[in-house]
């Protein structure tokens, strides 16, 4: 019984100590506002959230994967078409908030669809490759 109330204490200094309330309050501002691995977001671009699938192979539109005949056919009706991100001049969105809340709701008016699957830093990562890709089509991470 005396470890147990040992324990309770000590769980209880931890947690009302202000050094470990400040980190975990770091830490849970560092989970929405994360920073990117544009490395990272690469492999998400090009896997997990399927953006190759309408934007091409690293933001490469003449790139896109090879899809079933019906995918293919739907992205092909798309209007307006996919935005190329590599060319920020004919790109809408002009700021990461914008991005994310795209990626996360679907982009109004396009056929871009809400991923719901991301967490927030696969959202951070991809955000910081998207910022790759615009400036200038770069090269992509290795």
């Amino acid at each position: 019984m005396r470890i147990s109330y040992v324990g309770l204490a000590l769980i209880g200094f931890v947690l009302c100590d202000g050094h470990s309330v400040q980190a975990a309050r770091q830490q849970a501002s560092q989970s929405t506002s994360a920073q990117g691995n544009a490395g990272a977001g690469r492999a998400v671009f090009n896997g997990k959230g399927v953006c190759y699938y309408c934007h091409g192979v690293d933001g490469q539109m003449e790139k896109r994967p090879q899809l079933a005949a019906d995918t293919a056919a739907l992205i092909a009706r798309l209007s307006p078409p996919p935005a190329d991100l590599r060319n920020s001049k004919t790109l809408h969105l002009k700021n990461d908030k914008q991005r994310a809340k795209a990626v996360r709701e679907g982009h109004p008016g396009t056929g871009m669809f809400p991923d719901t699957t991301m967490t927030n830093q696969e959202l951070a990562d991809t955000l910081a490759y998207l910022a790759l890709l615009r400036k200038g089509g770069a090269a992509a991470p290795k």
